[in-house]
């Protein structure tokens, strides 16, 4: 049975890098824009932490209510509803309680900069966390996760945290939101890798499932190539001190070898670990060279 410290530590792997590296990745492009404003670059972090960490207590609850995550379906750590740690309603409520938290932070945002169509934007992001698994049609059992990540942990999180900052979105942005976000992905495809087997006998079709094996393993490889790509054209639009971002690119040879060696099952956690860190070491030396390079 896991405990919840032990559910707290897998969540980890994915939950920090999804949520800090697109704040300072989009953060990046407002320091070389010569609007990067802390208050609201925190504020947008808040928003985040409290959707991400928000989306896995509400996959844990939505899994495990659907049977889809009991331990003999599981590769990777238990869940908490699935092993049985704590009820339905409790991790349900923490969900509910983390999306509220980003609401309230999403509200300072929208009142600090007056762009109140931000308010459907934070909608639209509370949903696709609710009903990647929740609901009576989950988008990620319908193998779309991979697509609403880019777009939601890529795209609109980079851009939206340059936009409250500089109030408009340069290209740059752009280009690292796509950098992060096709790294988000590859977390997700390696997570779901690891979990095919018990995925198909309980038919969540994931776009692993989708795929299969073989064809799983190289898009994990063309979303890190994509990642590397987005925070090359990030610099090449803003400064060239940005290919320090580059450098993150050594973090990914260990996961892409692992990964068309043949890793399987709990093998593929440290893929998950270490491609988290590339995407964080990249959004991270991003901000360090536009940074040099303002």
């Amino acid at each position: 049975m896991a405990t919840p410290a032990e559910w707290l530590e897998g969540a980890r792997l994915r939950t920090l890098p999804a949520a800090i590296a697109p704040v300072i990745a989009g953060s990046a492009v407002a320091v070389h824009g010569g609007g990067f404003h802390p208050v609201r670059a925190a504020l947008a972090l808040a928003v985040a932490l409290a959707l991400q960490v928000g989306v896995n207590y509400s996959n844990d609850y939505s899994d495990g209510i659907r049977g889809t995550d009991s331990a003999e379906h599981r590769a990777g750590p238990q869940r908490l509803v699935g092993s049985g740690a704590a009820t339905p309603g409790r991790v349900k409520a923490v969900a509910f309680t983390c999306f509220g938290l980003a609401c309230a932070a999403g509200l300072a945002l929208v009142v600090s900069t007056g762009a109140w169509w931000l308010l459907a934007v934070g909608a639209a992001c509370v949903l696709a966390a609710w009903f990647y698994t929740g609901g009576r049609r989950p988008y990620g059992y319908a193998g779309l996760g991979e697509a609403f990540v880019f777009v939601f942990f890529g795209l609109v999180a980079v851009c939206g945290t340059t936009y409250v900052q500089l109030l408009r979105v340069p290209e740059a942005s752009v280009w690292a939101g796509v950098g992060t976000g096709a790294l988000a992905c590859a977390i997700l495809v390696a997570n779901n890798l690891r979990d095919v087997a018990g995925d198909t006998r309980v038919g969540k079709r994931t776009l692993a499932v989708r795929l299969g094996d073989a064809r799983t393993r190289w898009f994990f490889v063309f979303c890190c190539f994509a990642g590397v790509f987005g925070f090359f054209e990030a610099a090449a639009s803003t400064t060239w001190w940005g290919l320090l971002a580059l450098l993150a690119a050594a973090l990914l040879a260990g996961p892409v070898r692992l990964v068309l060696a043949g890793a399987v099952g709990p093998a593929l956690i440290r893929v998950l670990k270490l491609t988290g860190l590339a995407e964080l070491a990249a959004s991270v030396l991003l901000f360090a060279g536009l940074w040099l390079g303002r």
